[in-house]
């Protein structure tokens, strides 16, 4: 494993840094992704603003798109522990409809933990949605962890990823990744399935 100096990372960076607050994505249907979220995944709305748009470069100069491009609304999500979601619908000439792959640059994906992957796993495929192959376990560095891949209706990429008992470079690192604090407490007991209506 390549060793970084950890000196040389801290070293400048953004005064004040103190986490990551947000992650914003863009949708097809914000109705669809709402209701995947807070009724599959689980999360909680909290609020929505909009619409935006501008008749002079207001929304190139600020957010790098279409000078006549539309944010219809934006939604806020909490999800468990975490950084919170913004999701958007725009109205754009040009616009890009299909979510990019992992592959391609500008791919990404959103990984939430679970401290039950089969359980998550089996809920998920009761509820229709499409899991990619099986979990897999995880080597090298983050050896202890099982993870699998699964798509929202729309084609976005999601994880799910559990590694109860640590990550093999823990053992030996200065620097620890970010986890909800006491992992083996966290999550809880659905309860009534959202997919089925059964426990």
């Amino acid at each position: 494993m390549k060793e970084v100096d950890v000196s040389e990372q801290r070293n400048g960076g953004l005064p004040g840094l103190a986490g990551v607050e947000h992650i914003g994505f863009t949708v097809p249907d914000l109705q669809e992704a709402t209701e995947f979220f807070v009724n599959v995944i689980g999360c909680e709305f909290v609020y929505s603003l909009g619409p935006f748009e501008s008749a002079d470069n207001w929304m190139r100069d600020h957010l790098n798109v279409h000078p006549h491009a539309v944010m219809r609304e934006l939604r806020f999500f909490r999800c468990a522990n975490g950084p919170n979601f913004e999701i958007f619908a725009w109205d754009a000439p040009s616009q890009t409809a299909m979510p990019p792959h992992n592959s391609d640059v500008g791919g990404h994906h959103l990984a939430f933990y679970v401290t039950d992957l089969d359980r998550a796993v089996a809920y998920l495929r009761r509820c229709g949605v499409r899991v990619l192959g099986e979990p897999t376990e995880s080597s090298g560095p983050s050896a202890g962890q099982r993870w699998v891949y699964f798509l929202t209706p729309w084609g976005m990429q999601l994880e799910l990823v559990s590694y109860p008992r640590g990550k093999a470079y823990e053992q030996n690192s200065l620097v620890k990744l970010w986890q909800p604090k006491n992992i083996s407490e966290v999550g809880r007991d659905e309860g009534t399935n959202a997919c089925t209506g059964k426990e």
